[in-house]
């Protein structure tokens, strides 16, 4: 069967990860499906990449056992610096208590180690996909609604105003 195109997005990823070999796993398997992916050794570097040096990513994938800040300090301080750039966190601890610690920090998804690449590959497109819906501008394509300021969206007859919460 052939599967739409949003099936098959490419994305720039990065992988904040400790252990070398995890870290060059996946960024082998990642880039033989077409994304361009990053590595981060350590907490402090991710954060330095997407706050300071604003590189733009897609995905992060984020290992919660890091060395210095682990997984959910540095998903919280994305989160507070106002950086939603969608969380897979990928790690040992599966708890129910570290799974939902990892969604209290913000993250996105929560995969424990070990892991099968596929459920990997599947739920990081999965992550793509809501991202590219989530960035394109519904407001902007109904010419109905031209009038409509930026912190509100249109449709079917409703306004959202998200400034307001109404």
């Amino acid at each position: 069967s052939t599967f739409p195109l949003f099936y098959f997005l490419m994305g720039r990823i990065l992988i904040v990860e400790d252990d070398e070999h995890i870290a060059d796993g996946l960024r082998f398997n990642l880039e033989a499906e077409g994304h361009e992916a990053t590595i981060a050794s350590h907490g402090e570097k991710a954060l330095t990449i997407l706050l300071a040096d604003r590189q733009p990513f897609d995905v992060i994938i984020l290992d919660v056992m890091l060395p210095g800040k682990d997984g959910f300090t540095v998903a919280s301080e994305l989160r507070a610096a106002g950086h939603y750039v969608p969380i897979l966190m990928l790690t040992a601890r599966g708890s129910a208590e570290d799974v939902l610690r990892g969604f209290g920090a913000g993250a996105d998804d929560y995969l424990p180690k070990p892991f099968e690449l596929s459920i990997l590959l599947a739920r990081v497109n999965g992550l793509l996909r809501r991202h590219r819906w989530n960035e394109r501008d519904p407001v902007a394509s109904d010419p109905a609604s031209e009038d409509v300021p930026e912190e509100t969206y249109a449709f079917a007859g409703r306004t959202l105003d998200f400034a307001a919460m109404e």
